[in-house]
């Protein structure tokens, strides 16, 4: 994969985690961290599922699991070194099943989905 490629992979990635990035700053605004987690639990697999079918749908370089580990790999190592080691000085977040490992499963399970969704319907178009 030529490096124009991996650059659109990525941003894709980015925008996915810096929706989610923004729902728990917003949250913790508005409300508890508690309800942020909540809602950031139920948005993250709704925004990567969106970032997914536009990816899938407009350039498709990579297969639905790849593209779910590169999305989900982004999500751990930025959430790592930026939010974690940067921001708030603490890897405490990584005990949290709601505020880490549930989202990140869910990214990886709603990418994958619409990646083998899109793939699906292509080849039923490409059959008629």
């Amino acid at each position: 994969m030529n490096s124009k490629r991996v650059i659109i992979v990525l941003a894709h990635a980015f925008v996915g985690w810096a929706l989610c990035f923004a729902t728990i700053g917003i949250g913790r605004v508005f409300t508890t961290l508690q309800n942020a987690l909540i809602v950031h639990a139920i948005g993250a697999p709704i925004f990567f599922a969106i970032v997914s079918l536009i990816y899938f749908r407009k350039f498709n370089y990579t297969a639905p699991l790849q593209t779910a580990l590169i999305f989900v790999s982004f999500v751990i190592v930025v959430d790592f070194f930026i939010v974690a080691l940067l921001i708030n000085r603490s890897l405490d977040m990584f005990a949290s099943l709601l505020g880490t490992w549930i989202p990140f499963a869910l990214i990886f399970i709603s990418t994958d989905l619409t990646g083998l969704y899109i793939a699906k319907t292509n080849t039923a178009k490409a059959m008629r």
